[in-house]
């Protein structure tokens, strides 16, 4: 019961370091990454669908992608998504495929994506917190329901608390990588 309860835990508190991961893969650095479109939507016969899926990405030049859409009925909802993004791009299209130029980013939108970074940090670290106070609950209903004895859940508690440590740690150190490569000029 209680290796359960810490092990749900652990696998929680890595999904929520993934999904912390591929939140600082979209915010912009100065150079041009397919990642940065995976949280565009782009109307396709009606429906919201995810850009990734309409369309590849080559990056030939280091601030310029290229976005060939496997249908070319859709370029137009592709460019018009691409604007309404908060990308802050000019997509050009040239029939065949969407040029997108990533301007060079000024010292202030920099300081801008870095309190973006650390506003994805802090919302997985409130997660991952989250998750351990469900844990630590589920822990203390074991002991009331007397299923295990507070010396065993005691132990539990210290693990949760260590597992919890290292998975801030982690979420700290990415942030701190998104930082450098953000104001890095």
């Amino acid at each position: 019961m209680i290796d359960e309860t810490l092990l749900e835990a652990e696998e929680k508190m890595d999904k929520a370091i993934e999904v912390a991961k591929d939140d600082f893969a979209t915010i912009r650095t100065g150079r041009a990454n397919a990642a940065m479109f995976s949280k565009i939507f782009v109307d396709y016969y009606g429906s919201p669908t995810p850009l990734q899926q309409l369309a590849s990405f080559s990056t030939p030049e280091a601030r310029t992608i290229l976005i060939s859409p496997f249908d070319k009925s859709s370029m137009v909802g592709i460019e018009k998504a691409l604007r309404e993004s908060d990308l802050g791009v000019n997509p050009s299209n040239d029939g065949n495929v969407i040029r997108v130029m990533l301007p060079s980013l000024t010292e202030e939108r920099r300081k801008d994506f870095v309190k973006l970074a650390r506003a994805k940090a802090e919302d997985a670290r409130i997660a991952v917190r989250n998750i351990r106070r469900r844990a630590k609950e589920q822990l203390d209903r074991i002991v009331k329901d007397g299923d295990a004895g507070e010396d065993e859940v005691a132990r539990a508690e210290k693990e949760l608390e260590h597992l919890t440590k290292s998975r801030v740690d982690i979420i700290d150190s990415v942030l701190a990588t998104k930082e450098s490569e953000l104001l890095e000029v």
